[in-house]
């Protein structure tokens, strides 16, 4: 382990600069500790708040992406790997869409979701190689997230996807880094010192989910995935769902509990359907032609079916 070699110079990076207001935190009670953990966080929020409107373009641009058959395709190592897919695999329940067009790729492969490979993150031909392993095209747009913006393995990654022509976004912590220097929409919440220096599954790993739950969240939102804020493209796959999708048409049409469960079966599980056909009179059949036409946005196709 060549210790006095490594290309990083941390004391540069502001995720591994030290907290001055923890430096005590090894003296102090539970209580204390948990205070001043909760105080840091509280500042996560305004760091994204700042970059709101690049996160708003990143979700923009990763909506028409999607729309010409193009996937998003988060890559990281450690936490911020760990992140990325856990937004992806959240997609497919809550949004409908297939497993593939929202993917999380994490150095070191499935293992590291539940066992640290750390070293993994250190080459940067894995991430190149991962990409590859997906067939990227131009259509597809790379999120790469770096909480120091310098992961080896994420900057491998973003260089292959930029030389085939894909759109490149980066979601780090650390301002002025490699990552941000890459990408064509840098999204930089700065957070700052962690409470245990340079533990960034702290502040830096909740900036990062914020971030990712909003890309993916406005795009699906963007793309016609919900009806006012209820979720209507969710897919019921335990018990938990179904009692949800009865509950939204319910909320959705005004009608009973009993009634819902009624349009669910008779739309075969389908909420956008059950919903458009009690408030249009419409049958399955043509309440899935009206979403079709309506480029699957619900509140077009029942104003369609009402006219």
């Amino acid at each position: 382990m060549n210790i006095g070699k490594s290309p990083l110079n941390l004391e540069k990076i502001t995720t591994e600069q030290r907290n001055e207001l923890s430096t005590h935190i090894d003296e102090s009670s539970t209580l204390e500790i948990v205070k001043l953990i909760n105080d840091e966080d509280k500042k996560v929020a305004l760091s994204v708040e700042k970059i709101l409107p690049d996160i708003a373009k990143a979700a923009d641009v990763i909506v028409s992406h999607l729309k010409i058959g193009g996937r998003l395709i988060y890559c990281g190592a450690g936490t911020s790997g760990r992140l990325g897919v856990l937004d992806a695999a959240e997609c497919m329940p809550t949004f409908g869409v297939s497993p593939d067009l929202v993917r999380g790729i994490i150095a070191g492969g499935r293992e590291a979701m539940f066992v640290a490979q750390e070293g993994a993150e250190d080459d940067p031909t894995l991430g190149e190689n991962d990409m590859r392993a997906v067939t990227l095209t131009e259509s597809d747009i790379v999120c790469g997230i770096a909480a120091s913006g310098r992961t080896p393995y994420v900057l491998g990654a973003l260089r292959y996807a930029k030389s085939i022509g894909c759109t490149v976004v980066a979601v780090t912590c650390a301002e002025h880094s490699p990552i941000e220097q890459i990408a064509d929409i840098p999204l930089v919440a700065v957070t700052g010192a962690e409470v245990l220096t340079g533990s960034t599954r702290m502040k830096a790993g909740t900036a990062t989910k914020m971030i990712l739950n909003m890309l993916s969240t406005a795009s699906m939102i963007r793309l016609g995935k919900a009806y006012g804020n209820l979720m209507v493209d969710l897919i019921a796959t335990n018990e938990k769902l179904k009692k949800r999708a009865i509950r939204i048409v319910s909320l959705a049409t005004g009608c009973n509990e009993k009634e819902s469960i009624a349009a669910l079966k008779k739309s075969n599980g389908n909420v956008k359907v059950a919903i458009l056909s009690k408030l249009t009179g419409k049958d399955k059949k043509e309440a899935m032609a009206l979403l079709e036409k309506s480029d699957g946005h619900l509140k077009r196709a029942i104003n369609l079916g009402n006219l």
